[in-house]
Parts: C-alpha cells; structure tokens; sequence
C-alpha cells in the first residue's frame, strides 16, 4: 500500500468565515454545486432522489453558511472543465486531490480519505494482490484517477474504458472483466449492497477526497473550510460518517 500523503491544510481566518457566511445568509444566494451521482456511497440516487455522504455533507455545510444547495448533475469528466467555465461554484463528486487538479482549481480541506482498489469476482484465485492484474482485462471509469494510475503502474493490463461506475462491475460480474479498479468506498458498497465481487486487502493507493472550488472565489474556499471545521467540532461530520461507512471501514 502507498504512504498516504499529509495534506496540510492553510490555516483558517475566524473572523473571514463569519464575515463570509453572515453575508451569505444575508444574501440568501443558492450555493450551485455539481455532482455525478452514479459514485454510491458518495452520491448516488435512490428512489428518485440524490442521496448519499457527499450529498448530506455538503448539505450540511450549506445550512452552516446560511446557502441553499443548487444541485447540478454533470458526468464526472466534464466537473472540472465546468468548473473553470463557471457553470457552477463547487464540484463535490468524490474527487482525489491531486497535484494536476490543483493547477487549474482550488480544493478545501480534505474531507475524507479514500483510494484506489482492485475488485475480483468472489471466487477469483488468480487475482490475490494487485500486482497480479497485470495482463488481464481490467474496467475503469473513463475521467477518473485509476485510467492513467492503473495503465502507468501495470502497463500490461488490457483497459476496458466505460462511462459510468456501474458499468465497471458489470463487467467483473459477467465476466467480461478480470478486475475492476475504482474507489474504495464504492467498491465497498457494491460488495455490501450487491455480493458476488470483493475486494482485495492491499490497496492500491491510499488519497483523500476535496471539494473542487474556482481558483477566482478563495473566499468561498475559505468558508466552505470553515463550515467543515465547524461540522466537525460539533460532531455532525463523525455522524455523516458513521451512518455511510461504518459497515465499510475499519
């Protein structure tokens, strides 16, 4: 497994965040935020409504800053590219922070840690470490971290691209697939809600998760940081949590 990465987070002006959100409840401005919510346990719909930790989490920060959530559903390539375009304020979709993403936006925070991991059918016995990946057919999603990750750390691995996170399992299930690289919160409620794959014990990577924001509104940034502090102190975060993930993590 990776050494997960220390993220040090720029340290908080009290007085800027309050400033901030008392001008957002005074202005009552919707905070639009995008998401491509096919990525359960993070975002995904359910029953014809958009749920999930990403969801209640961010839904939560705009109750703390006085801002009605403004949903937009946008595939996940295109949360970046609208970003900059500013189409939206915010993109929180289960994004890695990464070096590259950083040159084009800001990111708050990391709010949560996730990674990369491999998926098998349950009764899979060649597959037992990710190195052993190398030279089967492997589904992706197309946008996300494990494209580029997977094809530079096992070059012989045949990339089956796809669109949606669903698709991805899909092809594991029936076999079109060897493997299946994704999100481990994703990985680990497919195998919670559905059976039939698992999940290999060593990861592939170990990153955290940030909510996209323009580089041209830092003091968006500065609130958003704020409000999860503030979620944090007063334990609704550790509940967010509790309730998406206790059954999935250790």
């Amino acid at each position: 497994m990776n050494t997960r990465r220390t993220l040090v987070a720029a340290a908080l002006s009290g007085f800027a965040f309050l400033g901030f959100a008392g001008a957002a409840q005074a202005q009552g401005e919707p905070l639009r935020v995008a998401t491509d919510a096919t990525f359960p346990p993070m975002e995904f719909v359910e029953n014809g409504k958009r749920t999930g930790f990403d969801v209640e989490l961010v839904e939560a920060i705009g109750k703390t800053l006085g801002r009605k959530i403004e949903w937009i559903d946008i595939d996940f390539k295109g949360l970046v590219p609208g970003l900059i375009s500013k189409r939206f304020d915010m993109a929180v979709s289960g994004i890695y922070i990464t070096d590259e993403r950083k040159k084009v936006v800001d990111f708050t925070v990391p709010y949560y840690a996730g990674g990369l991991v491999v998926m098998v059918k349950d009764n899979n016995t060649t597959i037992k470490k990710p190195a052993d990946i190398n030279g089967k057919k492997v589904s992706v999603q197309v946008g996300t971290k494990s494209v580029a990750y997977t094809k530079e750390k096992f070059p012989q691995v045949q990339l089956m691209e796809v669109e949606k996170n669903q698709e991805m399992f899909n092809l594991v299930d029936i076999g079109r697939a060897d493997a299946a690289v994704t999100g481990k919160p994703a990985a680990f409620q497919y195998v919670r809600t559905r059976g039939g794959l698992k999940v290999l014990d060593e990861q592939i990577t170990t990153e955290e998760y940030g909510m996209a924001i323009r580089k041209d509104t830092p003091e968006l940034t500065k609130a958003v940081n704020g409000a999860i502090e503030k979620l944090k102190a007063d334990g609704t975060y550790a509940a967010i949590v509790k309730k998406w993930f206790s059954a999935n993590t250790k």
